[in-house]
């Protein structure tokens, strides 16, 4: 993300924190921009696409939850990513085991020798003349 992207985010989110009422001091010393987009690309790649902003809600959520509580908002996001990955690794893992155990795919002669391998004036075997 280059500094003019950045900056929009900066300013989008700091918009929107002000209109659901998150102040600002609070917003800023919990956002982890870089953190948020990180995790939420580790689980777009660990599920599916759409599991990035359902993380990135439900991160949320439990921050919420943990500073209402009075305990740190950030362990959400911190177990969040652990969790993201380690699935990432294991759906990593298994591809490659995967991938190892599968036998290797089946060669036929005609993969071997193109058609126009042939002598010229010979008839491939097996049609009719």
């Amino acid at each position: 993300m280059n500094s003019e992207e950045r900056q929009r985010l900066d300013d989008w989110a700091a918009h929107l924190s002000s209109e659901l009422g998150i102040a600002s001091d609070e917003f800023r010393a919990a956002m982890d921009v870089e953190g948020i987009l990180d995790l939420a690309g580790v689980a777009a790649h660990t599920v599916i696409r759409p599991a990035a902003p359902v993380t990135t809600f439900l991160v949320g959520y439990a921050a919420g939850l943990a500073a209402a509580a009075g305990t740190d908002p950030s362990s959400a996001m911190r177990s969040a990513d652990a969790l993201s990955r380690a699935a990432l690794a294991a759906a990593s893992n298994a591809g490659q085991a995967a991938a190892a155990a599968a036998p290797p795919p089946a060669v036929s002669s005609s993969d071997l020798a193109p058609e126009s391998a042939a002598p010229s004036g010979s008839a491939p075997s097996g049609s009719a003349e």
